[in-house]
């Protein structure tokens, strides 16, 4: 019981490390978001690791394509079609969470 417990402690410890919130936008260039891919640019994750991003109330996954963003202050900027899906394509930037 002890070492399912401690595996437990672990595995959240470790998802939680790698949540972050903070503000995103979103961009219209590149070849994936004229193919209506569901990609992002994000400092620091893996080329081609799927992150979770949720807002308002809806929650996208999209692949890690591209770095950035450089501006202080957000953490991820979308494709457009991640954008559109998120539904923050009026506010232009938003205070997402991401897993």
């Amino acid at each position: 019981m002890r070492a399912l417990t401690t595996l437990f402690f672990c595995l959240v410890t470790f998802s939680l490390a790698h949540a972050e919130s903070g503000l995103a936008s979103y961009y219209g260039y590149g070849k994936a978001a004229r193919n209506g891919e569901l990609t992002c640019a994000h400092r620091t994750r893996a080329f081609g690791s799927v992150l979770k991003v949720s807002y308002g109330g809806r929650s996208i996954q999209c692949r890690v394509n591209d770095r950035g963003p450089f501006i202080r202050g957000r953490i991820v900027d979308l494709s457009v079609p991640a954008a559109r899906a998120l539904g923050m394509m009026s506010a232009g930037v938003v205070r997402v969470s991401v897993e």
